[in-house]
């Protein structure tokens, strides 16, 4: 299940974003915001990473202006590896090296064809383990240390 959420900057992104996902017969919860209104980034970001630390989805989708306010406020969260991915190949490093469970889209920098190809690139990635599971091992250690 993929839990997707914008602020104002990502509501039209993630209208189509959506119906991209409705094409390939994915399932996903959509947690706003459901205007262009606007309203705050860090609610969505919340909303979506709670849903991973729960089990309720297994990835996410966030869409802002730039990517990295959701991406600072998803990485708040135990468990929930964010990063902003502006086109392919980062879409691509983010999931087989990190592992990265939630993606950030910029908005204002990528058009909905972009945006296309790095979901795609990112739920077709495999992470490669090995050395890169020995550094998520790591980063677990230091989310243990710091987040009580």
């Amino acid at each position: 299940m993929i839990g997707i959420g914008a602020d104002h900057g990502g509501y039209e992104f993630k209208k189509d974003i959506k119906k991209y996902l409705d094409e390939l017969g994915l399932e996903y919860i959509d947690f706003g915001t459901d205007s262009p209104d606007r309203t705050d980034y860090p609610i969505y970001a919340s909303k979506v990473s709670e849903a991973i630390q729960s089990g309720q989805c297994d990835k996410g989708i966030l869409i802002c202006r730039s990517g990295y306010g959701m991406t600072i406020v998803a990485n708040k969260y135990k468990g929930v590896r964010c990063a902003t991915c502006y086109d392919e190949e980062t879409a691509r490093h983010a999931k087989t090296n990190d592992n990265v469970n939630v993606i950030a889209l910029p908005g204002d920098y990528i058009d909905i064809s972009d945006a296309v190809v790095i979901i795609r690139t990112w739920l077709g990635s495999e992470f490669l383990g090995g050395r890169y599971a020995e550094r998520q091992e790591m980063i677990r250690k230091i989310e243990d240390k710091n987040f009580k």
